[in-house]
């Protein structure tokens, strides 16, 4: 998926509260990562080259929709060659009760990053 391709989330909230079952959702939590300008271990980051492992990714959708509580789950996933400020993904869920939509979120953000994407750091 490229920038261009990129969703609205307010739009992706609009369409998930026409959405069947909507009614049994009681919060919904969107993440939205972005390329930071050090990494973890406080190292300068110029940019980054980001590939996604698409099938893997439909497959954790999959899982992610049979989490307790979770009635939608949206995810879009950048990929190619991005800058500092650039969006890496935005993750939206929705669900019952706050703990449930926060575990979900929390795992699906986590699998994405351990088993979807992979990030190549470009030091200036």
């Amino acid at each position: 998926m490229s920038d261009l391709e990129r969703p609205s989330l307010d739009a992706w909230l609009a369409e998930a509260k026409r959405e069947e079952g909507a009614a049994g959702t009681g919060m919904y939590l969107c993440h939205n990562g972005v390329v930071r300008s050090y990494s973890r271990d406080g190292r300068p980051v110029a940019s980054m080259d980001l590939s996604v492992d698409h099938e893997r990714l439909d497959e954790i959708l999959g899982t992610a929709r049979l989490m307790e509580g979770v009635t939608t789950v949206r995810v879009w996933v950048n990929e190619g060659h991005l800058e500092v400020g650039d969006d890496i993904m935005y993750v939206m869920v929705g669900g019952d009760i706050r703990p449930n939509v926060l575990e979900a979120l929390t795992a699906i953000v986590a699998m994405i990053k351990s088993e979807v994407v992979t990030e190549t750091e470009i030091r200036p």
